[in-house]
């Protein structure tokens, strides 16, 4: 059985709080395991270097009993590797990304304070590269802002290189961060009148 889910997260400031105040992104037919218990789970294993949907789903069911025990559940079984692929496929993901900030935020008074200094990193995704209709290569690419105080990213998010750019990704997670005092870092493709000018504090550094 799933408790029931903070009415301030922040107030409760443990991680399974904040999983349980995300809107479940499913339809309400079929379900058996609760969103946020299957986020939980998906860290875990991510965490414990099960990354892939098939490492989650060996996680969920190697410690099933224990976590019964731990959060109060009664799941006879496990999630299925497809049944994660479900989930996190219609994820929101802006809004997931929003709520782990908020949960640093909250176990980490000073996290605000600490970020002085963001870099921008941009990564391709392993095994994401095709190729489009004109035969040029494709792929899924990440971009990061890194907090060199914390050491840790403290936002990201994906684009697809024939649909969208770098650029537009790092103003897309800008926008979502608290700028007053911070200095940005990033390539010098960055470093043009466009994107400067938006915002002083959002000026960014080649």
């Amino acid at each position: 059985m799933a408790s029931e889910p903070a009415a301030n997260p922040a107030a409760a400031g443990d991680l399974i709080s904040f999983l349980q105040a995300l809107p479940d992104c499913r339809m309400r037919r079929g379900i058996r395991f609760p969103q946020w218990w299957m986020l939980l789970v998906a860290i875990l294993a991510i965490l414990s270097g099960q990354g892939s949907l098939v490492g989650m789903e060996r996680f969920a069911k190697r410690h099933r009993q224990t976590l019964n025990e731990l959060l109060g559940t009664d799941f006879g079984k496990s999630p299925s590797d497809s049944t994660f692929r479900l989930l996190l496929a219609q994820l929101d993901v802006a809004g997931f990304e929003t709520l782990l900030r908020d949960w640093m935020a909250a176990v980490q008074p000073g996290v605000a304070e600490g970020l002085d200094t963001l870099v921008c990193d941009g990564k391709t995704l392993r095994g994401s590269i095709a190729e489009n209709t004109s035969g040029a290569a494709k792929f899924i690419a990440q971009v990061s802002l890194y907090s060199q105080t914390l050491g840790v990213a403290i936002a990201q998010t994906t684009y697809a290189t024939d649909t969208g750019g770098e650029i537009q990704a790092l103003r897309q997670l800008l926008e979502a961060v608290e700028l007053e005092g911070v200095l940005v870092q990033a390539d010098a493709l960055h470093a043009n009148r466009p994107f400067s000018s938006i915002s002083p504090s959002a000026a960014p550094t080649s």
